[in-house]
């Protein structure tokens, strides 16, 4: 449930349809994950509506929160239930859309759909349709869906801006979204291709909550709204899962939003992700800061060196404050020393700091007191080395903790 790199699409999906055919067949095994109708009233689901639902469709349960809070969902509504499992949300949905109203629940996994489809035809829910089909090409016309509710199952997509795309595609001007799904904190850094299992075996398959708000804002939902965090995975019977959600801080978020008039121009969206502020943001998250901006100070020091020299050649003569070109060096250098400095709270070893803060010192000192390059190089040497120890100490760290040692 975090972008993992090296998986291929069709890795994914078999690890989510193997996962879920179990959670279909056999609901009493033993899963990472809260299952059943235990999960259901540990995430808020009210006793009254649970009392009403097929015991089937209770025990094959595994969503991740209680999306109804949002209440996007209105009497008459056409609705699309996206991973809509063995049926839980979308029941509920029909009843609440009513007589007047149509759920359209939507699965990948094909022992959910069929599942779902038996309790439709037993218990006879006229205004449900169950449809096996990803939330990366949804099945229906555009503006055909007046509210859309989902529950754990952004985290198992591997192209969520698409689907999110998708969302916006099938509801109409002012359609309404609530979701529950599973964000974190801290993102995967490490490359977990060798066991897709831990697509939905773990915390790998979530999005960074900012990152996920930011996400649908983007393609053009409004009023994007937090109902509700919950540390879901504190009900999880996996000791291990409950560890590994601690280390990337995952946790669940209830959500409610409506679709915007229009989608923003794909240029406008292509620029609000260059944004320079979210590229910080991210590799501060990822780790990769430090690094960043000791790149940053050896283009602003022998770059500008070299740019200078080209410029002499071909003629042109610039002035350029000494002062202020030294305080950009410096600034970069102590951005990157602080940057490795905070890896710490990450993996706990003071080791890089140490030739951080020298690697720092060496160059102010070179810049500000007593120049020389041989000195100054040494002080960027030494940056680099604390800035790439820091690294591997991070990836090393959440490979232990996903119990991925050997990557």
């Amino acid at each position: 449930m975090v972008a993992i790199l090296g998986y291929s699409r069709e890795q994914i999906f078999t690890a989510v349809k193997d996962m879920y055919t179990a959670v279909a067949d056999t609901p009493l095994s033993r899963f990472h994950f809260p299952v059943g109708e235990d999960a259901c009233r540990a995430l808020g689901y009210p006793p009254e509506q649970l009392a009403t639902l097929p015991g089937t469709i209770r025990a094959s349960f595994a969503g991740v929160g209680y999306p109804f809070r949002a209440q996007a969902v209105h009497p008459g509504d056409t609705v699309l239930d996206i991973g809509a499992g063995a049926g839980n949300d979308a029941v509920i949905a029909s009843r609440i859309a009513g007589p007047e109203g149509h759920v359209v629940a939507l699965d990948l996994t094909p022992a959910m759909t069929r599942k779902l489809q038996s309790a439709v035809n037993e218990s006879g829910f006229s205004n449900i349709s169950v449809l096996q089909g990803s939330a990366e090409r949804l099945p229906l016309a555009d503006g055909s869906v007046d509210s859309i509710t989902t529950n754990g199952a952004l985290n198992l997509v591997p192209d969520k801006r698409r689907a999110v795309s998708e969302m916006f595609r099938v509801l109409h001007p002012g359609g309404r979204v609530q979701i529950a799904d599973v964000v974190i904190r801290r993102p995967v850094t490490v490359d977990c291709h060798e066991d897709p299992r831990l697509w939905v075996e773990c915390v790998v398959g979530a999005t960074v909550d900012e990152d996920l708000l930011t996400m649908f804002r983007d393609a053009g939902f409004e009023d994007v709204r937090v109902i509700r965090e919950l540390d879901y995975f504190s009900h999880s019977p996996s000791k291990q899962t409950r560890e590994v959600a601690a280390s990337f801080d995952a946790r669940s978020l209830e959500l409610g939003m409506r679709r915007g008039p229009h989608a923003p121009p794909p240029y406008v969206q292509w620029l609000k992700r260059m944004n320079p502020a979210r590229w910080l943001k991210t590799m501060w998250r990822r780790g990769f800061l430090g690094m960043a901006s000791l790149v940053a100070a050896l283009i602003v020091c022998y770059g500008t060196l070299a740019a200078l020299a080209l410029l002499g050649v071909l003629g042109i003569g610039l002035a350029l404050d000494d002062g202020l070109w030294a305080g950009a060096i410096a600034l970069f250098a102590v951005l990157a020393a602080v940057a490795v400095i905070a890896g710490m709270r990450r993996h706990r070893r003071p080791g890089p700091a140490i030739p951080a803060v020298t690697g720092a010192g060496v160059i102010l000192y070179a810049l500000f007191i007593d120049y020389s390059m041989v000195v100054e190089l040494g002080g960027f040497l030494l940056l680099a080395s604390a800035a790439a120890w820091d690294i591997q100490l991070r990836r090393r760290e959440q490979s232990r903790v996903l119990g991925l040692e050997g990557t």
